[in-house]
């Protein structure tokens, strides 16, 4: 099946743009369509400055519209957003399929002093849960965030519900691609499963840094080889995820085997 990386910018309160995109990879076949973080709602460091109502609005309209095109193009469409909920911030990855809208929300976020997810947000810190899963045209997906890239204890489930692709929406920036490419080869081999992640394209400006998102939204092959990827402009990448890929995959490696022998799966 066909599934494709919307690589964009914050789009603000324009939806003009996403809806054009969609279009496009409806006509292309494409099944699930994946955007990056912090493309519906302005960025972190923006959000700090903004009202819970203005924030609330943003997600509501993008959300509108990626309901309505989801349920039109018969697509499910993976997407980044902030919820407000009880006067407080969430920090969330929607799946719009054209019957209903889940949420994932993130259980690991960034708690550096530069880039504080973690304060800002209301998410709660909790033993971990299992992550978003749902099947398309035979093909398994498990929705996680780009940074939950880096803990084992939600990976754990990746094994033990036999995901055949992760998504991972994300927003880098500091010319970390080399690490993130290093990072997705690895999973991928480890857990013999496709991993998609998604980069944001633009910049951040304050007074005193300049942030710039680089793209480089990359999939990694079951076997840990980099199968397609983009560069830093706006870009469409349709990709295909072959479930019997996965299959080959852990019969050759059987990494999945040697834990449950042991008991760890």
């Amino acid at each position: 099946m066909l599934a494709a990386v919307l690589q964009l910018n914050s789009q603000g309160l324009s939806s003009t743009k996403l809806y054009n995109y969609i279009r496009i990879a409806h006509k292309k076949g494409v099944r699930v369509l994946l955007l990056g973080e912090y493309i519906l709602n302005p960025f972190f460091k923006e959000l700090e400055n903004l009202s819970l109502e203005m924030i609330e609005e943003s997600s509501r309209l993008q959300s509108k519209v990626l309901r309505e095109s989801a349920r039109d193009y018969n697509m499910t469409i993976v997407a980044p957003l902030v919820l407000v909920k009880g006067g407080k911030p969430y920090k969330a990855t929607a799946k719009f399929s054209p019957k209903r809208v889940m949420y994932y929300y993130q259980q690991f976020l960034i708690n550096y002093p530069h880039w504080n997810e973690e304060k800002f947000f209301a998410n709660k810190i909790e033993e971990p849960k299992s992550p978003l899963v749902f099947k398309t045209s035979g093909v398994k997906f498990a929705v996680l965030n780009a940074f939950e890239i880096h803990f084992d204890a939600l990976w754990h489930f990746v094994d033990e519900r036999n995901i055949d692709c992760v998504l991972l929406p994300g927003a880098a920036t500091f010319g970390s691609y080399e690490r993130w490419e290093a990072l997705v080869r690895t999973r991928a081999f480890t857990h013999n499963c496709y991993v998609l992640r998604a980069n944001r394209i633009g910049e951040y400006r304050s007074q005193n840094e300049c942030w710039e998102f680089y793209g480089d939204s990359i999939l990694a092959s079951p076997d840990g080889e980099i199968l397609n990827h983009l560069g830093n402009q706006e870009e469409l990448m349709i990709v295909e995820i072959d479930h019997d890929d996965v299959k080959d995959a852990k019969k050759a490696w059987r990494f999945k085997e040697a834990l449950q022998k042991r008991n760890l799966l």
